[in-house]
């Protein structure tokens, strides 16, 4: 092989990866998460980094309400039967464009909250404060239990025409992958930066 076509093969290759990059760095990534014992329960506090497509964003401009779900799930194994499932949380963020005031809109289990920027509005979005995902009575101190989070875009709540055009559009399929990592009720506040 000559020297050419090696060095053409090798662009080709430093060209793709680079696209490949910039192609996945839109979506939902979890950035922090902290399970802390208040009480009897147990409290989210997490971070989610969410970035969308322009296509998303122009969307989000022109009127579409945009439904993020966030999943919390607690499973206990059990060799005899299916999984124990002591705890499923789940909530809901809408994020929308007023454009007589300009601003976006969160909204989240009775909380509102206003932002100038889509970046703003987004990282209102992707922040989960004191939310109670565990009764502790329901949980035994001396058993191991795997605790599971994750955030998606619910298109099931956009307008018919976009669930289409979300089929069909990878870009509008935005979700973060599941996170699951063990946890102990014996043990201290979970902590993960």
């Amino acid at each position: 092989m000559s020297q050419r076509i090696k060095q053409f093969i090798f662009l080709c290759l430093m060209a793709l990866s680079l696209f490949s990059t910039s192609a996945s760095a839109e979506g939902i990534k979890i950035k922090t998460f902290e399970l802390e014992k208040v009480d009897n329960d147990w409290l989210l506090n997490a971070t989610f980094q969410i970035e969308l497509s322009n296509g998303l964003e122009d969307a989000v401009q022109k009127g579409v309400v945009l439904y993020f779900q966030t999943e919390f799930d607690l499973t206990r194994s059990r060799w005899y039967w299916f999984d124990e499932r002591p705890a499923i949380a789940q909530r809901q963020t809408r994020l929308s464009y007023q454009p007589l005031t300009q601003q976006y809109r969160i909204a989240s289990e009775g909380f509102t909250f206003s932002a100038r920027t889509i970046a703003e509005a987004l990282q209102a979005v992707g922040s989960i404060g004191g939310w109670r995902v565990i009764d502790g009575n329901q949980l035994d101190a001396g058993k191991s239990y795997t605790a599971s989070l994750r955030m998606t875009l619910d298109l099931s709540k956009l307008p018919k025409p976009f669930q289409v055009n979300a089929l069909n559009n990878r870009d509008w399929n935005v979700s973060s992958n599941w996170l699951r990592f063990p946890f102990s009720p014996a043990g201290a506040s979970l902590i993960k930066q």
